[in-house]
């Protein structure tokens, strides 16, 4: 029981408009032949994955039962998405 000058605070949770299953291993195998770096890679899907959350459109057709993570990594695997490098100074 908490004191009743005591507020519980509840981090409200993003809502997705792309309620799918979590990401396919088939695909994250396929995305990482293309971006070999792992830390590269989850940066990239994660980022991408934030940029659909927040209302950017899929650059590839969906279906239902697509999740964020796997629209992100088919638009890697069909070369929609491109990591560029920076050049040095």
């Amino acid at each position: 029981m908490l004191p009743e000058n005591v507020i519980p605070f509840e981090e409200a949770r993003p809502v997705s408009r792309f309620p799918g299953s979590p990401m396919k291993s088939d695909l994250v195998e396929k995305a990482s032949e293309i971006v070999t770096d792992p830390l590269v890679l989850i940066n990239l899907v994660s980022q991408r994955v934030r940029q659909l959350n927040s209302g950017r459109s899929p650059l590839i057709p969906t279906r239902p039962s697509m999740g964020v993570a796997d629209i992100a990594l088919i638009e890697i695997i069909e070369g929609k998405i491109k990591l560029l490098e920076k050049a040095e100074a």
